[in-house]
């Protein structure tokens, strides 16, 4: 794995043919390839597999047209100069995957809620104060910190009065504003069961530019912070509940080994890892023992 050099980045498959170089705006080398998904994997774990040339291109273009390049040996050239890590961001930005809804695999949802949530709202009758860690490592524009949140508001009625918290992390930093805003097309609606609807507000505009608003409560149980996975984590835990799905499944296996072991030691003893769909590299794990689709605990 490189030095510790979300997501949680993951790169996005765009699903197009690869462009015919006389089709191309910008002269596009194999160097220039292999040097930007060289920098990728060093700096994000992000593995670009030669099938995402044509993803590299059509992406960082629009950082070229920006930056008024001329061709992709440029760009090169500024990432690594003196100016090269302000812009860093934005290239690390520009291949980050961003697809995520609200209840994504909502068996997930159903455990946090009969297990996390409700397990704590049982344990904690009659006291105050006490402590709820919720980790979303790669939380995108924020449907899925906001799901934990309303599963946690609904199940928990005296939220208020414990220390509750989610951290909801991720790579892209333009993701994370529009998360932190809580703003959302009014067609999101659609991927949410009735009896948490309440927890959204408004619903401005019409049609396609109608928007809703997560209610102030909700948002409140959420921090929202820029982390690459790849990098030393600023906290130490430890959490009731970690996820991290659909964010691994674009890495090499020894980063994927490697993200895995430091999340087993982010959940305490007993504690539960959600993994995405594709991502059961982990099944035999010492520390984790699988006890359903993609829901691991870790032992004590």
């Amino acid at each position: 794995m490189p030095p510790l050099s979300n997501r949680a980045a993951t790169a996005r498959d765009l699903g197009a043919a690869e462009l015919p170089e006389a089709a191309r705006e910008f002269e596009f080398s194999e160097a220039d390839f292999r040097g930007l998904a060289q920098l990728a994997y060093q700096r994000a774990g992000i593995a670009l597999a030669d099938s995402k040339r044509n993803l590299v291109y059509t992406r960082l273009s629009r950082r070229l047209r920006v930056l008024g390049f001329a061709s992709f040996r440029q760009y090169r050239d500024y990432l690594d100069g003196p100016d090269g890590e302000q812009e860093m961001e934005r290239f690390i930005n520009s291949i980050s995957t961003n697809h995520t809804k609200f209840f994504r695999e909502d068996h997930h949802f159903d455990h946090l809620r009969s297990q996390v949530a409700a397990t704590f709202a049982q344990s904690s009758r009659g006291s105050t104060g006490r402590r709820l860690r919720i980790w979303s490592a790669g939380c995108s524009t924020g449907e899925e910190p906001h799901t934990i949140a309303m599963v946690l508001k609904r199940e928990i009625p005296d939220i208020e009065r414990h220390d509750a918290r989610i951290l909801a992390t991720d790579i892209d930093t333009d993701v994370l504003a529009k998360a932190a805003r809580g703003e959302y097309q009014a067609s999101a609606l659609d991927d949410i069961p009735a009896i948490y609807r309440s927890f959204f507000q408004g619903n401005e505009g019409s049609g396609s530019n109608a928007k809703v608003y997560m209610s102030a409560d909700v948002q409140q149980l959420i921090a929202f912070r820029r982390l690459n996975l790849m990098e030393q984590w600023p906290f130490k835990g430890p959490f009731d509940a970690v996820f991290c799905r659909n964010v691994m499944i674009y890495f090499d296996n020894a980063t994927k080994t490697n993200l895995v072991e430091r999340f087993t030691k982010m959940v305490k003893p007993g504690g539960w890892l959600y993994l995405g769909h594709s991502e059961t590299l982990i099944g035999s794990h010492p520390g984790l023992r699988l006890v359903g689709r993609t829901i691991y605990r870790r032992e004590s």
